[in-house]
């Protein structure tokens, strides 16, 4: 039976993993601060089907702090897992000067830490989630503290793959949207249960063009990273591969919230050098054999009947 160790198990991503993976029948072991209190209820709140509730609380739940390194290695010396998914960490794009710290910490660290303890222990492949905000050649500059913190440990992880045979695979996911997105200050969230209150979503210009990405598609991608063969140090990009501006987003949404009002664009500044990133599908596909398939469309309707179904909508 496979060990698989999810970090950031309760995170956005991280909790659709797991729903994923506790009914594929692997030792699933998942990581967190703080584990759920009640796991059979955080497993309905993530749509996992109650039928396999038994499996949710067959997870074997770790409280480790992934900064601290000595509590890191005895996860991974314990564990010792076939495959981490590393999804631990600050989702965030804000640039306020008091968060370079914190991200820092929670998004280098954090991945820095599993690296040094997976070579020393001989542990299996490890998948980092990156970002498409990282920055590259023909962009250097970081647009903010975190897309430095990911291509910092994008970098560490090619080197501890080149140099010390670290087995490990780089996810540059772009912007993911689906249900059960805790974290109500996210783009789409943030739109849909404004709207489903009746309330104007406050809004920058709303002008940039994203790539965006349904979280089921980006869970596949994930796991077709654990096991695709010859891609050990390499790069693959999860996105749609095609960008759609912000105001077109919130126009679908409106679509599909009729009562909703006019959203206020403008009301919020754009953050600073923000760039048009849009993932290399086709090399993806080619490298691991994934493609999405849920459309932008199907994906924002999915996402919006979960909020609307949810007490309180």
């Amino acid at each position: 039976m496979e060990k698989v160790l999810v970090t950031g198990a309760r995170g956005f991503i991280g909790s659709q993993l797991c729903k994923r993976l506790a009914n594929s029948g692997v030792e699933l072991h998942a990581v967190s601060r703080q584990p759920p209190a009640d796991v059979p209820a955080w497993w309905r709140s993530i749509g996992g089907d109650v039928g396999y509730a038994r499996r949710a609380t067959a997870i074997r739940w770790w409280n480790v702090d992934l900064i601290d390194l000595q509590a890191t290695r005895e996860l991974i010396r314990t564990v010792r897992p076939d495959t981490t998914y590393h999804l631990a960490g600050l989702a965030t794009s804000t640039s306020r000067f008091e968060m370079v710290l914190p991200i820092l910490q929670n998004n280098f660290l954090t991945a820095f830490n599993l690296l040094l303890v997976t070579c020393e222990s001989g542990a299996g492949r490890i998948v980092l989630a990156g970002s498409v905000e990282e920055p590259d050649s023909p962009n250097p500059i970081p647009c903010s503290p975190y897309a430095a913190a990911k291509g910092a440990t994008s970098a560490f992880a090619r080197m501890f793959e080149a140099l010390y045979q670290t087995e490990v695979v780089i996810a540059k996911i772009a912007m993911v949207y689906g249900p059960a997105q805790a974290d109500l200050t996210k783009l789409v969230p943030y739109v849909i249960t404004t709207f489903l209150r009746g309330e104007r979503a406050k809004l920058s210009s709303s002008v940039r063009p994203v790539d965006w990405i349904y979280v089921d598609d980006v869970v596949d991608g994930l796991m077709d990273c654990a096991h695709a063969s010859g891609v050990r140090g390499r790069t693959i990009d999860l996105g749609w591969g095609k960008v759609c501006t912000i105001r077109e987003i919130v126009r679908r949404l409106r679509e599909l919230i009729p009562e909703a009002p006019e959203p206020l664009f403008g009301a919020v500044p754009d953050r600073p050098l923000e760039r048009v990133l849009k993932a290399d599908v086709a090399t993806s596909c080619k490298l691991i054999g994934w493609n999405p398939s849920t459309t932008l469309q199907a994906g924002l309707r999915r996402t919006v009947e979960w909020y609307r179904s949810r007490p309180g909508a």
